[in-house]
């Protein structure tokens, strides 16, 4: 027995088969950050609009939330905004909620080992007859088309088709879940394929059916778990879909989770038409908040996939949560000295936050003392002016040195600003994202000859072209057998790269570590899913360096 990390919490180590072995039941609980998001996006709806929402609220089966799922609209939603489950929503089209419960399950490495992936896809296209071998099977299979998906269908198979007990197919059950790590299905095989062909069934769908159940022994959903994560795919959906601006700023204070960076998200609301404001002491919260819009929506930003976000939406303001070296304490103080008195100078919010020349900083390199001091050189300048907050009996003291000084008239020295680079680069280092333009603006000329994300989705199937942009993300699946699939980043939006191990061998070096790259290869696109098939990949990350000259000449 050992003392939890939260209080009032105790451990006990027991392990999982000694709890079945003494019958006493076990229930595991499975922690979602995406469950934080949602909750703090429905008190995020509530503070802006006065509606309270809960899961029960969320209409069902809105037909626009499918049909943003179809066309893979899922960057931030629960469970679907992978890679893999991005270039499967187009391909499965989700319809109505069970479809989401079956795109769930199906990208999983139990199903995809076991070859039930395109089977599926090609009986629900109508490229391939659903069939059954009779009708206890059908009862099984029907929803599945004929294909199984979940646990609890194998287990039923065993029963229906091969003559097993209850009992034994809970024992298959268990082997199931077991067998990579110490083995056990063997002796299951003889039984299972030998109590099909004995109720007539043919051995090629015996040992399919036994090659399935090998897949599930690499993580196959059951039903009802799949079911549970479907409701959160489709809340998340739903609020990415109608309340865009709320859903991005519950995910931003939910981080670290999912597959993509704060800057990705931010990047993506705002392609959603979502009007992002800049961490501002004066008004930013610790927490991202969202604030009136007092603004219309630029269409020019917005994806034109996306229109249909043009529903009006409030503005999130950045909070200082995003401030690299800065501290929620910090921030706290700043909120009480806003509710007590007018700031509208650095030196009073230093003196009246109780500021430490480093939080100074860490907000003057932030940009996010621009509206006190006119920009963000000049309010480090000043910052670094400001002397530690004095002792309760010299405050007088330091007030009237102050107030002589300004009457004196000295005139401070003229700091120049900085340019959109300068800007740009320090977004990136103290914030690690921009609301400027973006590097691939600066540094196009560079790349003239590579098409931009925009123009790659007008590109034919099979095609060479030349892509570059900042790598935001890498994933490598475990049953991708060694593929990176990689995602750049450009002004007009993502590039989707896939690099096959061969590839990798080649250019193991700018694949893993290059922060900019330009790709050649081919296009492989399948209705709205465009990925380039990486041939040659070269690292381009010194240009990143060039940034502020870059800027200087850009027009």
């Amino acid at each position: 027995i050992e003392n939890g990390s939260m209080e009032a919490r105790t451990v006990i180590q027991w392990d999982k088969d000694d709890l079945d072995a003494l019958d006493i039941l076990k229930v595991d609980c499975l922690a979602l950050g995406m469950l934080t998001a949602i909750h703090k996006g429905f008190d995020l709806i509530e503070q802006h609009d006065g509606c309270r929402l809960t899961l029960a609220d969320v209409p069902a089966e809105d037909p626009a939330v499918y049909r943003m799922v179809q066309k893979a609209d899922t960057m931030g939603v629960f469970q679907i905004e992978s890679r893999a489950q991005m270039s499967m929503l187009p391909r499965l089209k989700p319809a109505c909620f069970y479809d989401l419960v079956i795109e769930v399950a199906i990208v999983r490495p139990g199903p995809i080992q076991g070859d039930m992936v395109h089977p599926y896809l090609r009986r629900r296209s109508g490229q391939e007859p659903v069939e059954f071998p009779d009708e206890r099977i059908r009862a099984v299979l029907e929803k599945t088309l004929g294909v199984p998906i979940f646990q609890e269908q194998v287990i039923k198979l065993a029963v229906v088709a091969a003559g097993f007990t209850p009992g034994e197919a809970d024992q298959l059950r268990r082997a199931m879940a077991a067998w990579r790590r110490r083995g056990g299905l063997e002796h299951f095989e003889e039984k299972l394929v030998n109590g099909m062909l004995e109720r007539g069934h043919e051995r090629e769908f015996a040992e399919r059916i036994f090659e399935q159940i090998k897949g599930f022994g690499e993580y196959g959903f059951p039903e009802s778990h799949a079911a549970s994560f479907a409701l959160l795919v489709y809340v998340s959906a739903w609020l990415k879909r109608h309340e865009p601006a709320a859903f991005c700023c519950a995910l931003l204070n939910s981080q670290p989770m999912g597959f993509y960076s704060p800057s990705q998200l931010v990047q993506d609301a705002r392609r959603h038409g979502v009007e992002v404001r800049g961490v501002d002491a004066n008004r930013s919260d610790w927490d991202h908040t969202l604030e009136p819009s007092d603004s219309s929506v630029d269409t020019q930003s917005i994806d034109p996939r996306f229109v249909h976000a043009l529903e009006p939406q409030p503005a999130i303001r950045l909070g200082m949560r995003l401030v690299k070296g800065f501290n929620e304490e910090a921030a706290l103080r700043i909120m009480a000295a806003r509710r007590n008195r007018n700031i509208d100078s650095l030196e009073i919010l230093a003196r009246a936050a109780d500021l430490m020349p480093a939080e100074l900083g860490a907000l003057a390199r932030a940009g996010a003392l621009a509206s006190l001091s006119g920009h963000r050189h000049k309010a480090f300048w000043e910052a670094e002016g400001i002397t530690p907050p004095p002792a309760l009996w010299q405050e007088q003291k330091v007030a009237e040195s102050v107030g002589k000084y300004t009457e004196e008239g000295e005139v401070p020295a003229a700091i120049s600003p900085p340019t959109s680079g300068d800007d740009l680069v320090a977004d990136y280092q103290s914030l690690g994202l921009t609301l400027g333009r973006h590097p691939m603006c600066f540094l196009r000329k560079h790349f003239r000859n590579c098409l931009t994300a925009l123009e790659l989705r007008e590109v034919r199937h099979g095609r060479f072209v030349r892509v570059a942009g900042v790598v935001t993300g890498r994933q490598r699946p475990s049953t991708a057998s060694g593929v990176i699939f990689m995602t750049l980043e450009d002004e007009t939006g993502n590039i989707n790269v896939v690099i096959w191990s061969s590839v990798l061998a080649r250019f193991r070096a700018p694949v893993l570590q290059g922060k900019l790259v330009m790709v050649k290869g081919i296009v492989e696109r399948e209705n709205e899913v465009i990925h380039v098939v990486a041939g040659h990949v070269s690292d381009e990350t010194p240009l990143l360096g060039k940034l502020a000259t870059a800027s200087r000449d850009f027009h």
